[in-house]
């Protein structure tokens, strides 16, 4: 463990919260500035900043124009599929935030509404947001193509008092038309918004029903035209709710307070992702998801940096290089996105060849996150771009990274397969089943003490005894992360999926993870995913699916590389291991945010029917795998 930079402010974070996390503030504009830290009172109830107001919009925003950034650029928008490219400066990003918060303040919507966004990668998404925080609503972004009953469920929460939508969404091989999914989703809820605004998009352009309205004309109403003023909020109120992918039943409302998220975020760019005011970050996500929230919008704008909202895919649009071709073009200086999407690109490009003639030289650092970063992507991308390759691991609730290494205050030495270390504020530990401690290199239950650092959710909306069930019931006094794994000696946090893949085969628990690193080191594998299905002798016994990279010839070799990743997994998890079943596929089922359908590829092997989560990117691809997984006889 590092005795500089990043030992010193990890220590500080946990010896003394209250200074710690007070001198990060003075970083954010207050209108009133908190005289207390850290409300503890009401545990597990945590409050950060308790008697502090300000407002996010502000900080994102007017304060930069305000400090002299005003012709910097604020964000870039680049759509390869629509062949559309933008610059917004902040002058000009207050301009349209301004006019569209005016435009909601005319329609009623007002501190502590709540306003749902189900809108495509357009920078009216980004608007939306922004114009929600500067008139202190509270905003729900929900998926653009998001199915009826998932919509239906998330205004029966959220209970918006408007809807902001587009007409469509694109993709490389499709356009999705909004409306009948929104329109539908309406009709099933209980809860009606007063209103339905429609940004039509040339690519399919929507019927404006009863109750919407065009968006032009929305926001070039008096009121739009007046504008907005940014509202004081207080540091605990809401920003946003943003629900839980693949939940069932009533949706978990993850959602984040103003002052603590402010705070965090902005901490976050300068000792974590190593961004400075005035630089540019590239995050390939979508603003759908919390890495969208954080890391596109709101993180870089708080800075003062250039963010790039980027409506198009890793591959496909047009081909593997396109990633590189923005880093270039944008001169961005950190990149941030799923491991699964470089595994996608090694598929398609395993030899790097489109990076040839793009200048990254700018370029410092890749950070990926929301997937297990397997050692040989991360070999992969280290090898071809020469630059730092950087694990980090976080959640929905928690809405920034808990464990990374901290590259803006000292870059320690990476771990291939490890997201490196806790960030300063989350106090990380591995528990046995009674909640005692593990000693180092032992597979348990990754927990985190309380309080959780500022930025982190306090609670879900309107339901504190679920949060607690949820989230703080089986070891009291910590967060439940739902994931295994291990600490090493030097305090390198090893996750190793989450605690319902890992296998119990014959007595032995195996984490899929581990598993699935000694296919991935193979020659011909792109990526991989192993399950564990029902044993009537062992109990569980491991499954793997595995894509291969592009030019590999499975109908030649299928049968040798079967038997070298049979062997792989014997020599390096060892015999206990048993994998027998290697199954060669065309692609894996995976949430639009990069995850792998695990458990609900193993419900099929184990012969049930599972609900299959609304997030899915492709149904079609489970549908096909369903054959090779289903039980035989």
């Amino acid at each position: 463990m590092s005795t500089g930079a990043y030992s010193s402010a990890y220590a500080a974070s946990l010896a003394d919260p209250t200074a710690f996390w007070g001198e990060a503030a003075k970083d954010i504009d207050w209108i009133t500035p908190p005289s207390t830290v850290l409300d503890d009172s009401r545990p597990p109830f945590y409050r950060w900043f308790p008697d502090g107001t300000l407002n996010t919009c502000y900080n994102a925003v007017d304060r930069h124009v305000a400090g002299g950034r005003a012709d910097q650029v604020a964000m870039h928008y680049d759509s390869p599929v629509t062949g559309r490219k933008e610059s917004f400066t902040y002058a000009d990003l207050l301009g349209h935030v301004r006019r569209l918060a005016g435009a909601l303040a005319g329609a009623g919507v007002g501190k502590g509404d709540r306003v749902l966004v189900y809108m495509p990668m357009v920078p009216e998404a980004a608007f939306a947001m922004l114009a929600c925080a500067r008139i202190g609503a509270i905003h729900s972004v929900v998926f653009g193509g998001f199915a009826p009953a998932e919509v239906a469920a998330r205004i029966d929460d959220a209970k918006p008092k408007l809807i902001l939508t587009a007409s469509c969404g694109i993709e490389p091989s499709r356009v999705v038309p909004y409306q009948p999914f929104l329109a539908e989703g309406i009709a099933r809820s209980e809860h009606k918004p007063d209103k339905v605004v429609l940004l039509q998009r040339e690519q399919a352009p929507a019927e404006v029903l009863d109750g919407w309205v065009d968006w032009q004309e929305f926001i070039g109403s008096p009121a739009g035209d007046a504008g907005a003023d940014c509202v004081e909020v207080a540091a605990t109120d809401p920003l946003y709710i943003l629900y839980t992918s693949g939940t069932t039943g009533k949706p978990k409302g993850i959602y984040r307070d103003n002052g603590g998220h402010a705070v965090a975020l902005r901490w976050s760019m300068r000792n974590i992702y190593n961004v400075e005011p005035g630089e540019t970050m590239f995050t390939a996500s979508d603003v759908g998801w919390v890495v969208g929230h954080s890391y596109i919008v709101y993180a870089p704008l708080l800075t003062g940096a250039t963010t790039i909202l980027y409506e198009g895919k890793p591959v496909g649009t047009p081909d593997a290089g396109a990633f590189w071709r923005i880093i270039a073009e944008y001169g961005a200086v950190t990149m941030f996105t799923a491991p699964t999407a470089f595994r996608a690109i090694k598929k398609e490009d395993p030899e790097a060849t489109k990076l040839a003639g793009h200048d990254l030289s700018h370029f410092r650092q890749l950070f990926l996150a929301g997937e297990r970063l397997d050692p040989d992507t991360y070999h992969w991308a280290t090898d071809r771009l020469a630059k730092p390759v950087i694990d980090n691991w976080w959640q929905t609730e928690t809405g920034w990274p808990i464990a990374a290494n901290c590259v803006g205050l000292e870059r320690l030495p990476i771990k291939a397969g490890s997201p490196s270390v806790a960030v300063p504020g989350y106090d990380v530990q591995v528990l046995d089943p009674i909640g005692d401690q593990l000693p180092a290199n032992t597979e348990g239950a990754i927990a985190i003490k309380l309080p959780l650092p500022p930025g982190t959710f306090p609670t879900l909306w309107q339901d504190d005894e679920r949060y607690v069930s949820s989230y703080l019931s089986a070891y009291p006094g910590y967060y439940l992360t739902g994931d295994g794994g291990f600490i090493d000696e030097d305090g390198y946090i090893y996750v190793m999926g989450r605690t319902d893949d890992v296998l119990n085969v014959a007595g032995h628990r195996l984490s899929t993870g581990s598993i699935e690193a000694a296919l991935a080191g193979h020659p011909a594998v792109a990526e991989c995913a192993v399950i564990g299905v029902h044993d009537d002798f062992k109990g569980q016994i491991p499954r793997a699916l595995v894509v291969v990279k592009s030019g590999v010839d499975v109908e030649a070799d299928g049968e040798r590389i079967r038997k070298e990743l049979v062997e792989r997994v014997r020599s390096e998890v060892g015999a206990v291991a048993s994998l027998r079943q290697v199954d060669i596929v065309a692609a894996l089922p995976k949430t639009r945010s990069g995850k792998i359908l695990r458990k609900t590829m193993r419900e099929i092997a184990d012969g049930h029917t599972p609900a299959v989560p609304a997030t899915i990117e492709d149904a079609g691809v489970l549908d096909r795998l369903a054959p090779v997984l289903r039980p035989q006889g």
